[in-house]
């Protein structure tokens, strides 16, 4: 009897799991917008997220009433924020700031800046912490990528 029950939640687990109908939010959506231009400047690193996130979305349309351009400016800053008795860091900022610009094909619709911050520990092994804040910046630019979409989709509404 005890297997049977074992079997029985394994089966109910399954299917509870392949249920879930997970959908990325700007994934599946046929926005009637495309993205033409992108003028990427600041830091490589953010730009080459934020660049293959816009690229993809920019491409997902395919019947479009409206032609953005975008200009955008990044600047990553990362700072020690608190210290021990001897002077090491204990605890690091990583700061993105955006400042991007939206424009039609005559005239500017939207200029606006974006600044996202993480707070995280200083690591004594280096790479874990090359690889956290690797992870830090791409979560930090996908926030922003996913910022400057919605407001392209809540200007398209108006």
């Amino acid at each position: 009897m005890n297997k049977f029950f074992k079997i029985l939640k394994f089966f109910i687990l399954i299917f509870v799991v392949s249920a879930c109908s997970y959908e990325p939010i700007f994934l599946k959506k046929n926005y009637d917008f495309k993205i033409e231009e992108i003028t990427l400047s600041g830091d490589k690193n953010v730009n080459s997220i934020i660049d293959s996130k816009l690229k993809f979305f920019g491409n997902n349309s395919e019947n479009y009433n409206k032609i953005y351009l975008l200009n955008i400016y990044t600047d990553k800053r990362k700072r020690i924020i608190s210290k021990d008795s001897k002077g090491n860091p204990l605890k690091f900022e990583i700061s993105i700031t955006t400042s991007y610009e939206v424009m039609d094909l005559d005239k500017t619709l939207i200029n606006r800046i974006i600044n996202k911050k993480n707070n995280y520990n200083n690591e004594s092994d280096k790479f874990k912490l090359e690889q956290s804040e690797k992870i830090i910046v791409e979560n930090l630019s996908e926030r922003i990528v996913e910022e400057i979409i919605s407001s392209l989709i809540n200007l398209n509404d108006s």
